[in-house]
């Protein structure tokens, strides 16, 4: 018989929305979220990490819906 747990592996992940709009709660503006971007960039971080520092110590969850750019 085959274990259940192996079909369903990897299948529960979120999805971002279609659409994004910028969140009622983000206080920062765009040009101050580019700047938040470009100074962790200047000290050295990856991409990948910068977005993880933006989402956790920011409250900011995509960059490309508030400012659009990637």
């Amino acid at each position: 018989m085959p274990h259940r747990s192996r079909d369903k592996k990897g299948r529960s992940r979120s999805v971002r929305p279609a659409h994004p709009t910028v969140p009622t709660w983000i206080q920062y503006t765009p040009d101050e979220v580019e700047q938040l971007a470009v100074e962790l960039a200047r000290r050295g971080f990856l991409p990948s990490q910068i977005g993880l520092i933006l989402r956790d110590q920011y409250g900011i969850p995509l960059v490309k819906p508030i400012t659009g750019r990637s």
